[in-house]
């Protein structure tokens, strides 16, 4: 296996990296890994564009819609931890295999949950589709990052994420033309629901296919990155909790504010670009693509801009940018106030592999919880589009978007300034 520590005295990962890639004979299994970002980034904007399926079905407000996102993002919460100790005891190979088959349960789970019109079983098969996403990117985001040198890590994730993008792309131009169809086109309820058990069986057959040709593919087994400072037993690194890391910590609230803020503008982008003067769900949805494009733009773009710029830095700049675009949203109207918010997408795409490889620089052999607390974090995807769409309810679209604005300011905080580590574990 090949040395995957990192060289006393190199650079640290928010610095421009030099390192290559991955290490050697490592750049096979990396393609493979993207391709599951592309899997997780598909079924998790398709969940999204369900919320205003479900408005359509149960005649229910923006708040009970965005339940969808809070049934699935809420597992994140209940599965991360737990996820970060099956790859311990099976490794990162397997995870991914018994991820994958959780989502093709979660899939079948829509076609009873369509056939009943039952909202709570809409809610379920959204939650058990989420534990399965929970346990790859559990898996799949620590894995791409320690197939290489720490150094190049920014560089290594964010160019996974764009084949994240690339799902995330695809998943409302699908969701239009198979599910978001014109409600009234349709006799009843029971025929709305009716459209997700096609699309949704079909994905599970995929999901299984998938599952099976990774469960034979050659992964190689990784151990943790022993760092700069390799933990002895007894040592100070071994002693110590994760949570005692702060710039951890404060990645994993990052991580819950970039989650939940981009979770929620994409939830609610159809209906607010309806309420700006597009004609239907189909183009509304359309539009929505436009947003998840500019994030892989953005993540191409910014797998070079990272080998010239501090990944902290880098982060601070698409933040405020994100702030200054939010803020053109709440203020304007029609084509600029929908442009804004595509636009977010664009600044959205380099924050959550640059926040993660900021979150878990150095922590060696610990990376694992430390990887574990920050998918945990995932949760801001419950959190932050509930309480969207229970401000859109009392006070409008454009008056609820001051919670994207507080998120993205926090997130461009954290990377000039919060994922700074305040000290250095020293081996004894």
């Amino acid at each position: 296996m090949a040395d995957n520590s990192r060289p006393s005295g190199s650079k640290p990962s928010d610095s421009k990296p030099s390192a290559p890639l991955t290490s050697p004979g490592y750049f096979v299994p990396f393609l493979t890994v993207t391709a599951l970002f592309l899997t997780f980034g598909f079924i998790t904007t398709l969940n999204m564009s369900l919320v205003p399926h479900l408005r359509s079905i149960f005649n229910v407000g923006y708040k009970s819609a965005m339940l969808a996102e809070s049934a699935f993002f809420l597992a994140y919460f209940v599965f991360s931890a737990p996820t970060s100790k099956l790859i311990e005891w099976v490794g990162y190979k397997k995870t991914m295999v018994v991820s994958l088959f959780i989502q093709v349960v979660g899939c079948l789970l829509f076609i009873p949950a369509a056939r009943l019109v039952n909202f709570p079983l809409f809610l379920t098969a959204c939650f058990v589709v989420g534990a399965g996403v929970t346990a790859l990117q559990t898996s799949v985001n620590p894995y791409a990052a320690i197939l290489g040198p720490e150094a190049s890590a920014p560089v290594r994730l964010t160019l996974a994420q764009a084949f994240n993008s690339i799902g995330t792309t695809v998943a409302p131009i699908f969701a239009g033309a198979f599910i978001l169809t014109d409600p009234t086109k349709f006799a009843s309820p029971a025929a709305i629901a009716n459209t997700v058990r096609g699309p949704y069986i079909a994905i599970a057959g995929a999901l299984l296919l998938l599952g099976i040709a990774v469960a034979f593919s050659h992964l190689p087994h990784i151990d943790q990155p022993q760092g700069a400072h390799p933990a002895r037993e007894g040592g100070p690194a071994a002693s110590r909790s994760v949570w005692s890391y702060r710039h951890t910590v404060l990645g994993a609230l990052g991580i819950f504010f970039y989650v939940g803020v981009e979770v929620g503008l994409a939830s609610i982008a159809v209906n607010f670009f309806k309420t700006q003067g597009m004609s239907s769900f189909e183009t509304a949805s359309d539009v929505a693509a436009l947003y998840w494009a500019g994030a892989l733009v953005g993540r191409l773009l910014g797998s070079w801009i990272l080998t010239k710029v501090k990944s902290g830095k880098l982060l601070g700049i698409f933040g405020f940018a994100a702030v200054a675009l939010v803020l053109i949203a709440m203020l304007g109207s029609g084509h600029v106030a929908i442009g804004a918010v595509v636009l977010c997408g664009f600044f959205n795409s380099i924050m959550f592999p640059n926040i993660f490889t900021l979150g878990i620089a150095g922590l060696g052999p610990m990376t694992s919880k430390g990887s574990g607390l920050i998918m945990t974090a995932i949760v801001g995807g419950a959190v932050i589009p509930a309480l969207l769409g229970w401000a859109a309810d009392k006070y409008g679209i454009q008056h609820a978007f001051v919670i994207p604005l507080i998120c993205y300011l926090y997130i461009a905080w954290y990377g000039l300034w919060g994922s700074k580590p305040r000290e250095t574990v020293v081996s004894s």
